[in-house]
Formats: structure tokens, C-alpha cells, sequence
């Protein structure tokens, strides 16, 4: 788990919707499965600032 984001490293869900996982139906698994491209993206920009901030003036 990401402590700044609060996301799964790996799948981008938050604790408490891994949790749930299993009671949800399928509406609220869709729902939940629709939030992760944009989490993705989101995921991707923090990634790539961070490295930058690691190593400034090297080109990630």
C-alpha cells in the first residue's frame, strides 16, 4: 500500500475495496474497476515526479 496515495501498488484499489471485494456485487465491482485508468494515470504522473525529484538533472 502507498502511504501518499492509499492505493494498492499493484492494483491500484484501496484497502478497504480489497476488503469488500468478495461481499461486492457485480455493480460495485464495475464501479470500482471503472476508477483504476484514471488511478493509473494519476499513478503514473506521481511516479515519474518522484523520480525526478530523486535524481534531478537525469533524465528518468
Amino acid at each position: 500500500m502507498n502511504a501518499g496515495t492509499g492505493w494498492c501498488e499493484g492494483c491500484l484499489r484501496t484497502i478497504d475495496e480489497i476488503a469488500a471485494w468478495g461481499a461486492l456485487n457485480d455493480q460495485l465491482k464495475r464501479e470500482v474497476l471503472a476508477l483504476l485508468p484514471k488511478r493509473r494515470r494519476q499513478w503514473r504522473v506521481l511516479r515519474a515526479a518522484a523520480a525526478l525529484q530523486a535524481a534531478p538533472g537525469e533524465t528518468p
